[in-house]
């Protein structure tokens, strides 16, 4: 097991009280971590997220408990990077609608050795979350080509997906890829047959 000195991340921290915000970016600093980006606003921070694309943001709870909400909110929605919420002290109430926006976890000390813990975690859960959220939206993908397969050519779905397959093989393609471009063509196709027609005169007939 490697007991060295965990590799820096790029972490952003936001906080709507400076005092507050100097201290996490001071420990953070001496965990050995790269600080890119200190945001007080709610809009700052949904932009510095996008932009900077951090490992892991540190959001306070300051004088507002909405505001803190609001910043975890926007950071969820970037997608970008999990979220652990820094408390003074325990917040049931807080802890439960933070958790409901998309936070991952929550410290409620300025010990560097829990924080760095908390991180760890955190990060191994963002990545397993988005190798399952793939992996379900790949099946998804493949059920769906498998089914305008069946009904094309009146297959059953064992036939379906050796039609995915056996292309797969033939163009050097991931089968993901081909299951992607049936569901696509399939969706454009479906929108031109239920396009209105126009006459010679270039006039669609009235509905």
């Amino acid at each position: 097991m490697n007991s060295g000195p965990p590799e820096p991340l790029r972490i952003l921290i936001a906080n709507e009280r400076k005092e507050r915000l100097k201290l996490t970016t001071g420990l953070v600093a001496a965990m050995g971590h790269h600080v890119i980006a200190r945001s007080l606003e709610v809009s700052e921070v949904a932009a510095a997220t996008a932009e900077t694309m951090p490992d892991v943001a540190l959001v306070g709870l300051g004088e507002s408990s909405e505001h803190a909400l609001d910043l975890i909110s926007q950071i969820v929605q970037e997608a970008a990077c999990p979220v652990i919420a820094i408390l003074e002290t325990q917040d049931a109430e807080f802890v439960n609608e933070a958790a409901k926006r998309g936070v991952f976890a929550y410290v409620t000390h300025r010990d560097p050795e829990e924080l760095q813990g908390a991180v760890d975690i955190v990060l191994w859960r963002f990545a397993e979350f988005h190798r399952l959220e793939g992996a379900l939206g790949r099946r998804a993908l493949t059920e769906r080509a498998k089914g305008i397969l069946m009904e094309r050519h009146r297959i059953d779905e064992r036939e379906a997906f050796e039609l995915l397959r056996s292309h797969s093989r033939r163009t050097g393609r991931k089968l993901i890829d081909i299951a992607e471009a049936v569901t696509t063509s399939h969706l454009l196709l479906a929108s031109e047959v239920n396009a209105p027609v126009e006459d010679q005169g270039g006039h669609r007939p009235a509905a």
